[in-house]
């Protein structure tokens, strides 16, 4: 494809920091792992210099592994693309139907979301991969998504070198240090080669690297899966999300309305070149998108305004009865809750006695919610929401007038 012919722009060196992160160093760990033992181990299966199969077998890992990383590359350093700052609809009017994003001081455009992580609003946002140390968007979904693709393929040819060198070297040579065992296995046997040496120390390097490959086969395989699930209905795995509550939020209320996802063209082939093209570069600006027929240009963004009042006037107000460090698995708030923290990047908030927090969901042991600041913002204009340890607060009380919604006050919704 097109996006494999274009170059990695690398637009600010100051983007080489996104490789000090854990994600990053194990991605680039497990690929180097898998690619460096295959390529050792097809010389000692398959002397590449002596027939055209052993030529082609080593150029297909050398091309596995320049795809990967292009990929791999590509997508951390290329990025999603950003809503540029202070941005607003060419329509002033139109401003009514987005949400305004304080930190970057501008409206939040159709299909963008802000990032915690990259502290930006990013164009037609995914989500914030940590394996990459970047968000996946509007600019490198496809290459994040061919890395997806490549990375199994590439994995499934490694894991089958892997195999047949420790096949082949248990049958025709094993040397533990102590000695050597040798059976005649005229079947796998070939003509003789430069003999190099696979002892103990090779033959658990090729199982380590059997297991990564067929692990990273399995793992990245269902990302894929996923994200070629969404990529065929045009949406994002955040814009599914808003529409399982868009259904939620109309059946909670038993209103008559129905919510149409916008951006779905009806044909998984024109839902595919929104996001892969022949040039690499993607369809449209990442500010303005083709809509289905019969839909509001703003009919997304109009029900995540819905949603994001409905969550106001269903959120619940705690107040802190116990401090709390920030802490990600604090030994000292009971063993249950060490063990069922949240498995999210999402941040954690330290917490003093009296705070009030509005909680807006929650796990057994854990919630989330916004500290209420009694008119006070941050400097950049953020909020201070995150998880804390539910044993830390309890619920503020209210008449019961006020606490509950009629249900007349529900359909009128």
């Amino acid at each position: 494809m097109g996006v494999l012919c274009s170059v990695i722009r690398f637009e600010n060196l100051h983007e080489l920091k996104r490789l000090c992160h854990w994600g990053p160093i194990i991605a680039l760990g497990v690929i180097a792992i898998c690619s460096t033992m295959a390529m050792i181990d097809s010389v000692l299966w398959y002397w590449p210099l002596h027939t055209t199969g052993g030529s082609v077998n080593f150029i297909m890992l050398i091309n596995w592994t320049v795809m990967i990383l292009y990929n791999y590359f590509n997508a951390m350093f290329v990025g999603p693309g950003y809503v540029p700052l202070k941005w607003k609809p060419e329509k002033a009017q139109d401003s009514m139907y987005l949400q305004f994003c304080k930190v970057c001081q501008a409206y939040k455009a159709p299909r963008s979301h802000h990032c915690r992580k990259c502290n930006r609003c990013v164009m037609k946002m995914d989500h914030h991969c940590p394996w990459i140390n970047n968000c996946c968007g509007y600019q490198n979904h496809a290459s994040f998504t061919l890395f997806l693709l490549l990375a199994p393929l590439g994995c499934i040819h490694a894991a089958f070198i892997f195999v047949m060198t420790m096949y082949t070297q248990l049958y025709n040579r094993i040397s533990f240090g102590w000695n050597t065992v040798k059976i005649d296995m005229s079947a796998v046997k070939r003509d003789p080669l430069p003999i190099i040496p696979f002892g103990l120390s090779a033959f658990a390097a090729s199982l380590f690297a059997l297991g990564l490959a067929v692990g990273t086969t399995i793992a990245v395989g269902m990302l894929f899966f996923i994200q070629m699930k969404v990529i065929l209905r045009n949406k994002t795995s955040i814009e599914s999300w808003i529409e399982e509550k868009a259904k939620d939020r109309i059946q909670y209320y038993q209103t008559a309305e129905s919510f149409v996802f916008p951006y779905d063209m009806g044909s998984r082939w024109q839902n595919f070149k929104q996001v892969f093209t022949w040039s690499g570069i993607p369809e449209g600006d990442g500010l303005e998108w083709p809509i289905r027929e019969g839909c509001h240009p703003y009919s997304l963004t109009i029900e995540q305004l819905k949603q994001k009042a409905d969550k106001r006037v269903r959120s619940v107000r705690y107040k802190v009865i116990d401090d709390y460090s920030g802490a990600c698995c604090p030994f000292n708030k009971g063993i249950k809750t060490f063990f069922t923290t949240p498995c999210t990047e999402e941040p954690r908030i330290s917490l003093k006695k009296g705070e009030l927090i509005l909680v807006t969901r929650g796990l057994r042991h854990w919630m989330y919610g916004d500290k209420i600041l009694d008119h006070l913002t941050t400097e950049d204009g953020s909020r201070i929401r995150g998880w804390f340890p539910r044993k830390c607060v309890e619920k503020c009380h209210y008449d019961a007038e006020s606490d509950q919604i009629s249900e007349g006050e529900k359909k009128n919704r």
